[in-house]
């Protein structure tokens, strides 16, 4: 089941696309102004965030250079009343990968999110926690001038761990998200795993993986939470 974010003030508006997402089988968080969405979205894994661009409080295109500053790269799919191109364009350079003009078609609205859904997004050109970024155009990680050597399967379990970072991300859905279909060895992610302390040890930034206790694994500067 896909998990959604929409952030929209107008709440027969919210309702209404809540109700339609239901009955496509997605599940739909919301929050009605911009500081309680961003505090959903730095708690919570979504796959798409739908955004409304006049939210009270933080507005939306101020969220959505927040969460790409914060190096999040959940799609963002934009709804507004403004159709001007110079309006889509302050949107995309926030970092929106879609932009939805109201009214619309709640048909067209769910293939998007659906679409989207299949990836993530193409705004975010880097991550970084500590003294950790890894460069999302040509798949290299690096701590201060020192590269990290990974394997393939390896840079994707560390990419999709920073993205989700300060969130746990649980061991079914490494498998998933990395293998898909193509189930591994029982023991493949544990390797996996190893190699990449070992990497992160050479360059003394072990402590910023952790292992959460019937969670899964986690990126993050601070201590664990259980």
């Amino acid at each position: 089941m896909l998990n959604l974010l929409l952030v929209e003030d107008n709440i027969d508006l919210a309702s209404g696309v809540i109700d339609y997402f239901s009955l496509e089988n997605i599940r739909c968080d919301y929050a009605n102004n911009g500081v309680s969405g961003l505090n959903l979205i730095t708690e919570n894994a979504y796959q798409v965030i739908i955004l409304d661009l006049g939210l009270p409080q933080m507005d939306g295109l101020t969220l959505c250079r927040n969460i790409r500053e914060q190096g999040i790269d959940t799609p963002v799919i934009m709804l507004t009343a403004r159709d001007a191109l110079a309006d889509k364009i302050k949107g995309f350079d926030a970092g929106a990968d879609d932009y939805l003009v109201k009214p619309f078609d709640m048909d067209e609205l769910v293939v998007r999110v659906r679409t989207l859904s299949r990836r993530r997004s193409g705004q975010m050109k880097s991550l970084t926690i500590g003294k950790l970024k890894l460069n999302l155009l040509d798949k290299t990680v690096y701590c201060d001038d020192q590269l990290l050597k990974l394997s393939p399967t390896g840079l994707k379990i560390l990419t999709l761990l920073m993205s989700n970072s300060p969130n746990a991300v649980s061991r079914n859905t490494l498998i998933e998200r990395i293998w898909g279909d193509a189930s591994p060895d029982s023991n493949s992610l544990k390797v996996h795993i190893h190699h990449l302390r070992k990497q992160l040890d050479l360059v003394q930034q072990s402590e910023l993986l952790h292992t959460i206790k019937g969670h899964g694994f986690a990126f993050r500067l601070d201590q664990p939470h259980e």
